[in-house]
């Protein structure tokens, strides 16, 4: 039992924007304020804290970080990412969540916080010059 490695666990929000109007597509991402990844892409998300629901850490970390407010019930569960080597500071498996949102005129207001150095909108597909944290591509992949 010496060689039992304890993951830490977190969660990720996949939230898709559709416009109702324009048929366009939007994925909300935040900047990283620190290292790992300083300034690349990812998902809002985070650590889940002790006897947390994971739908309510994905809820929480999101409006965290970018001030954007989704019920945990909103969020349907991707899968589980849990490559040895995802996170360069330690064994971390995160639970990737995805919701979808219409909009009218205007893509919500959203605003880096806590974590995050900015949030934004970026249209999908992504350009392939956009650099996204961690495995945070293959989630991408995998909810859209």
């Amino acid at each position: 039992m010496e060689n039992v490695e304890k993951p830490i666990l977190a969660v990720d929000a996949v939230v898709i924007a559709t416009s109702k109007y324009s048929f366009t597509t939007h994925i909300l991402f935040i900047k990283r304020k620190h290292d790992p990844f300083k300034d690349t892409w990812a998902f809002p998300g985070g650590h889940v804290d002790k006897g947390e629901r994971l739908e309510d850490a994905v809820s929480r970390e999101l409006e965290e970080e970018t001030g954007l407010k989704i019920a945990p019930e909103k969020f349907n569960q991707v899968g589980a990412f849990a490559e040895p080597d995802r996170d360069p500071r330690g064994r971390t498996v995160s639970v990737a969540f995805r919701t979808f949102i219409e909009y009218t005129d205007e893509l919500p207001k959203v605003e880096g916080a806590d974590d995050a150095k900015e949030a934004r909108w970026i249209q999908y597909p992504l350009a392939d010059d956009v650099e996204l944290a961690f495995d945070h591509r293959l989630i991408l992949t995998l909810s859209t």
